[in-house]
């Protein structure tokens, strides 16, 4: 039986892409994207489309029940940088919207829950290098400590309830189709962007801050490989530590340099700094390795070379 799938949040970085690459395996009319607002129109017109609060109950069951919804994205989110700046809005929209799909996944409404956590989970106790899939975590923000949380509750649902949720703890995602959201690791993303558009960036966390990154691609297979495991293989019910690449600002900018010789980066450390710092700079994954197979494809080299073209080519399209 075919999957028919909702995702909440899909007008986000993460969202868009992979609404996109659930309709090419489920087919256009089978994943219905929302919002709270429209995103492009696009995007918007290439399959099903709801306006739709991430915290409102009614209106998310009421779409569930319009389109049969058997499988649930929760993409919707306050990010780290955005949420520091309004703590209880971050921290409502975060936690409400979870247990609202949890309490109606233990309802039997709809099947399978997939919610990303993050890297934010951990802390300035966290080991930095190789950071385990179970260690201490204590983390300094609002959106990891929301994440935090909401691991916790989604092993609870699973094991008391026995509902099928799954979950990722994304590091830095970097795209070339939609501009940065409010995030810490967002520098890795607007450094492509600028590097096209102005040859200069200012970056706000220092030249030797090392954090884990992954490309997007890498980003959407791991979300539908995950959800596509066998319920039995999926071992971990609070999130999977997944990893691709780990870099610092001096060293993506060497990197771009190979293709934009000319370009200049200066360092202006904002309040990002201090998040950066109590994040893992190398993530141990290899329970998703061992679990679900999972693998990623891209370095920072075969990355640099993918976002650099895009961008290049978009602009030249406008």
């Amino acid at each position: 039986m075919a999957e028919t799938i909702l995702i909440l949040g899909a007008c986000g970085q993460i969202g868009t892409e992979l609404t996109q690459s659930l309709r090419l395996i489920n087919g256009n009319e089978n994943v219905i994207a929302s919002d709270i607002r429209y995103g492009e129109d696009s995007f918007v017109k290439e399959g099903p489309f709801e306006i739709i609060d991430a915290t409102d109950r009614d209106t998310i069951l009421e779409v569930i029940k319009k389109y049969e919804i058997t499988q649930v994205y929760l993409m919707a989110a306050m990010l780290s940088a955005t949420a520091e700046k309004y703590p209880q809005k971050a921290w409502e929209l975060n936690m409400n919207s979870l247990l609202i799909i949890l309490e109606l996944a233990r309802e039997k409404q709809i099947q399978t829950v997939y919610w990303p956590s993050s890297i934010a989970v951990f802390g300035p106790a966290s080991p930095k290098i190789n950071t385990p899939q179970d260690t201490i975590m204590n983390p300094t923000t609002v959106y990891g400590m929301s994440k935090l949380a909401g691991e916790h509750w989604c092993n609870y649902y699973h094991k008391k309830f026995g509902v099928d949720v799954r979950s990722l703890r994304y590091p830095g995602i970097i795209s070339w189709k939609t501009k940065p959201g409010g995030g810490t690791t967002d520098y890795a993303v607007d450094i492509y962007f600028k590097s096209v558009e102005d040859g200069t960036y200012e970056c706000f966390l220092d030249k030797d801050t090392e954090l884990p990154m992954m490309y997007m691609k890498d980003a959407i297979d791991a979300t539908i490989q995950i959800m596509q495991a066998n319920s039995s293989d999926i071992k971990v019910r609070t999130s999977y530590n997944v990893a691709a690449i780990s870099f610092t600002p001096d060293q993506i900018t060497s990197e771009i340099k190979k293709h934009i010789s000319e370009f200049e980066i200066s360092y202006k450390p904002d309040f990002r700094q201090d998040i950066a710092n109590s994040w893992p700079q190398i993530i141990d994954d290899s329970k998703a390795r061992i679990d679900w197979n999972w693998s990623h494809k891209f370095d920072l080299e075969s990355m640099t070379k993918e976002m650099l073209k895009n961008i290049q080519s978009s602009m030249m399209s406008m």
